[in-house]
């Protein structure tokens, strides 16, 4: 469901934030911020603080490794 973003013409970004146990396996889920128009570095910013606060871009799920 990204191409919705790009169609519009909308800077936008899909960053991992967590995971979903899916018939006992554990899958990545991620985030996705859609800014308005010509916003790419409030967009960037906002994606790279969402990663200073967290580890979920550091974190794989068992199975993966």
């Amino acid at each position: 469901y990204t191409i919705g973003a790009n169609l519009a013409g909308l800077p936008a970004a899909s960053i991992p934030c967590g995971f979903v146990d899916e018939n006992g396996r554990q899958l990545p889920v991620g985030l996705q911020i859609i800014g308005p128009h010509f916003a790419e570095a409030r967009l960037l910013n906002v994606a790279h603080q969402y990663q200073r606060l967290t580890s979920w871009h550091t974190r794989v799920p068992p199975g993966y490794e």
